[in-house]
């Protein structure tokens, strides 16, 4: 339903384009490309940009980057205190240090589109567009369950502090609870690679025996494994990540037998969410509410339909 109200709102001005004053300005903030995801973000960003201001002549789309949460905070101020925003498509850097800038924002009368990283109080935002995290750690854990037999020693690896790293971990959890598999260890990693390799040489170290580990993220994933076979453990049964990769995706088209699985999680969710707003100012289609994009299991089987190998990510 929703790809259909986003098709119609761009079609019907592509046809009317014409030259006038734009005189509607959404910005979109976002972190920076300091991984493999964020990178996607960046990209899919830049391009709807270029697609609604060609599409809607009216609408000005100002993207800014952040390499940080303090960075992120200082970027929102100067917009809102440069220019009259009717719009924000925001992914929080954190959702702590973000949630009261982009309450001061709202208070001027701005629409507030929020993505992947939730506020800490979501009464804040007009729409909500991220994918279902709960699912992607549960619907990892529970085949994780399933192969391991019910039990065994496992490790994870938390992302950044943020609302989504909660409910990935909570619906991951939730599931080894009613286990008899033991997660030995659970630290954060950032969702960065470097960060991920570190922290899995220190779980090798600590741990002579580990059945699996979950990276809750495919970026971290690649630095779980380059430990793990840089250390030669063969007691790893199953590394598994989650966000749908296109590297991971690969091992898992290829049949690979500690990398069986993903879990989809695309950074193009930002595009989503500047059409939607985008519809919310020139398709007469109102756009509040929640999209939560859908986690299944990305197999063998199914691998083809995750992976598009022009994709940054």
């Amino acid at each position: 339903m929703f790809v259909s109200a986003v098709a119609l709102a761009c079609l019907v001005p592509l046809g009317a384009a014409q030259a006038q004053e734009r005189d509607v300005t959404i910005a979109v903030s976002i972190p920076a490309a300091t991984h493999g995801w964020t990178g996607g973000v960046v990209y899919h960003a830049e391009q709807a940009a270029k697609e609604i201001e060609a599409a809607f002549p009216h609408i000005d789309v100002v993207v800014s980057t952040a390499a940080s949460a303090t960075a992120q905070v200082s970027s929102l101020e100067d917009l809102s205190a440069t220019r009259k925003l009717d719009a924000l498509v925001i992914l929080p850097f954190t959702s702590e240090e973000l949630t009261g800038p982009v309450e001061q924002v709202k208070s001027k009368g701005t629409f507030i589109a929020v993505v992947d990283r939730g506020l800490n109080d979501p009464s804040i935002q007009d729409l909500y567009v991220a994918g279902d995290n709960i699912a992607v750690g549960a619907n990892t854990a529970h085949w994780l369950s399933d192969k391991l037999g019910g039990e065994g020693e496992i490790v994870v690896l938390r992302g950044i502090p943020t609302v989504i790293d909660d409910e990935r971990i909570k619906g991951f959890s939730d599931v080894m609870a009613e286990t008899n598999i033991k997660i030995l260890d659970i630290q954060y990693a950032n969702w960065n690679q470097d960060e991920a390799f570190t922290l899995m040489q220190d779980y090798l170290a600590k741990y002579p025996k580990i059945d699996a580990v979950w990276a809750n993220d495919d970026d971290m994933l690649l630095g779980v494994i380059e430990a793990v076979d840089q250390a030669g453990r063969q007691d790893i049964k199953y590394a598994l990540g989650g966000n749908g990769m296109k590297q991971v995706i690969e091992m898992v088209k290829e049949g690979n037998a500690r990398t069986p699985i993903s879990t989809p999680y695309p950074p193009s969710m930002i595009k989503s969410a500047i059409y939607m707003t985008a519809g919310q100012f020139a398709g007469q289609a109102p756009m509040r509410g929640s999209f939560l994009l859908d986690a299944p299991l990305i197999t063998p089987e199914n691998a083809d339909q995750f992976y598009f190998p022009e994709s940054p990510f």
